[in-house]
């Protein structure tokens, strides 16, 4: 039996669209002989697909749409096999009333194989607000020519129940161990699992484990693209029955790769990527994909002089191509030399469109307008955040005159501690690398100009002769240039310690006394809670973050505004 992995790009609800792609990929497994396509979970909606799944009439819309899909395979393709992850209804009186399920095309008709049991709430998911959890595992008994397989269907997060791999505790049920008493002849795992730090190194753990467990050969075919604020990496995979990888299909693009069962060698392995890469790539497949489906072409983007506007510049550039992105630099009168020649000289590197906007002028009106009519001496605060706004001002003109997408630059050490300006530089219609420390801006940085990511910068289409962000924005102190000789150390403790206080209470959610015996001192941990607090409903009102790690401050970051702690 030769399988078709189908690692897809779909669009988050555009149902005939995502079926047109099925449809185009069954016609590339019938020119190699294949006998079964299998595609991602939800691969007629596209992951997530949210409150588009309490439309009725879409969810219903749907079935005519796999009846038609199902008849086009059948007379184009004749006995082809094909695994579509849909939302099925449940026809009964409670809620939620669906099943999120894999149906099976084949023959002309369709049918319903396998539905997902663990439904996950964590982090960004929220599935138990659209799906019903199934109770039982799937098996599918197919024969193929003189072959009977017996092929186990898991969805998604069914594979994640080893606590020591994945860590988030035992799930009251456990798909794999119903699975081997069921006696499978291979594991199928079909899923939409969105890219985060060492998730690729825990999907190849949490599988090995299942596939060794059952003695089975195991697929794994994942989603890629970007929706919203969520990056799927792909990185679909085979495993033998000992857990070792004999298949890699790509990173952060669509790809179509055969697989006979018979096959057991392993390939050679074309798609080694280190952290700073895939960290590169998905960042730029975020951009991509957000622009395209949004209906954007051009980018525009506060260019500073700055490692964060600098690093934010090559990301858009890598993805939308340099004649598309355009840049303002917009200096005040606290604003250096270098920071000027700076941004210039980075946008000639990129080959960016570049303009400057001095707004000394503007900031003056500002300031007499306040002292003429209200007698108002502006605090050295309120004067920075003006400053700010004013540049957020002429952002958002730009972008709405011309209709580009304005990309967000801050980080997220600025963007957890309030080191940012609401209606200022927060202004954008997506955060970039707002899930993204100023330690790792620095690495990505740094890493951007050496020699490793050479080949990276060939394929994005970079140049490769020379370094992207540039020494002298690479190493000068990080200043956000809002009054005289300021820099963020004047506010914040440096970022090496900054940074780790920050994660170990974000992601690592760590108490006052666990970070105290990491070494820190409580009055400097005590100002980083209270910073964050109070910076609260800023993150509210903030552009959409592109999540890059377990726990971002977009969509899975519930904290509330008015607390006390």
């Amino acid at each position: 039996m030769k399988f078709l992995l189908a690692q897809i790009n779909p669009i988050v609800g555009d149902l005939e669209g995502n079926a047109k792609k099925i449809l185009n990929i069954a016609s590339e497994a019938c020119s190699i002989s294949a006998d079964f396509v299998l595609t991602p979970e939800l691969s007629l909606w596209g992951y997530p697909a949210n409150d588009l799944l309490l439309k009725k009439n879409l969810v219903k819309n749907q079935y005519q749409i796999l009846d038609r899909l199902a008849s086009d395979i059948k007379k184009k393709y004749r006995n082809l096999c094909v695994t579509v992850g849909i939302a099925e209804i449940i026809n009964d009186s409670f809620f939620p009333n669906l099943y999120n399920s894999i149906a099976l095309l084949e023959g002309g008709e369709w049918k319903i194989i396998a539905r997902k049991i663990i439904l996950p709430t964590y982090e960004v998911f929220d599935e138990k607000r659209y799906f019903r959890s199934e109770e039982k595992v799937s098996v599918l008994t197919k024969k193929f020519k003189d072959q009977t397989l017996r092929i186990g269907f898991t969805i998604c997060e069914d594979l994640w129940v080893n606590k020591d791999i994945e860590g988030r505790g035992i799930h009251k049920k456990n798909p794999i161990v119903d699975l081997k008493k069921k006696k499978v002849d291979i594991l199928v795992n079909l899923s939409a699992s969105p890219y985060t730090f060492k998730k690729l190194e825990l999907r190849s753990k949490v599988s090995s484990f299942a596939a060794q467990y059952l003695q089975v050969p195991l697929i794994y075919v994942n989603q890629i693209g970007a929706n919203d604020n969520l990056i799927f990496d792909g990185n679909s995979f085979i495993l033998d029955k000992n857990g070792n990888k004999i298949k890699q299909l790509k990173s952060f693009s669509e790809d179509l790769s055969s697989w006979e069962i018979e096959q057991t060698k392993p390939e050679k392995n074309k798609y080694n990527h280190s952290e700073m890469s895939s960290i590169f790539d998905a960042l730029v497949l975020g951009v991509k994909d957000y622009a395209k489906k949004c209906g954007f072409k051009t980018a525009l983007i506060g260019l500073s002089g700055g490692i964060d506007s600098a690093l934010v510049a090559a990301i858009a550039t890598a993805a939308l191509g340099s004649n598309n992105i355009y840049c303002v630099s917009m200096p005040s009168k606290w604003s250096s030399s270098h920071s000027k020649s700076d941004a210039k000289d980075l946008a000639k590197r990129l080959k960016i469109n570049y303009d400057s906007i001095p707004i000394e002028n503007l900031m003056s009106s500002f300031e007499e307008s306040l002292n003429k009519t209200l007698d108002l001496d502006m605090a050295e605060i309120t004067n920075q955040n003006i400053q700010s706004r004013i540049r957020g001002t002429l952002l958002m003109a730009l972008a709405n005159q011309e209709k580009h997408l304005l990309l967000s630059t801050g980080n997220k050490s600025e963007l957890a501690v309030g080191y940012c300006t609401l209606y200022g530089d927060m202004n954008g219609g997506l955060s970039v690398i707002g899930d993204l420390y100023k330690s790792n801006v620095f690495k990505l940085c740094n890493w951007l100009d050496s020699k490793d990511s050479i080949n990276h910068r060939k394929s994005h289409m970079l140049d490769i002769n020379e370094n992207i962000i540039g020494e002298n924005i690479r190493t000068k102190p990080p200043s956000a240039e809002l009054g005289p000789n300021q820099l963020d150390i004047d506010s914040l403790p440096p970022y090496s310690i900054l940074d780790n206080i920050l994660k170990g209470i974000i992601e690592e959610k760590k108490d006052l006394k666990q970070l105290e015996e990491d070494g820190y001192k409580k009055d400097l941990i005590l100002k980083i809670i209270l910073l964050i607090k109070k910076a609260e409903f800023k993150r509210k009102q903030a552009p959409p973050i592109l999540k890059l790690s377990s726990q971002s401050l977009g969509t899975d970051w519930r904290i509330p505004i008015a607390i006390s702690y």
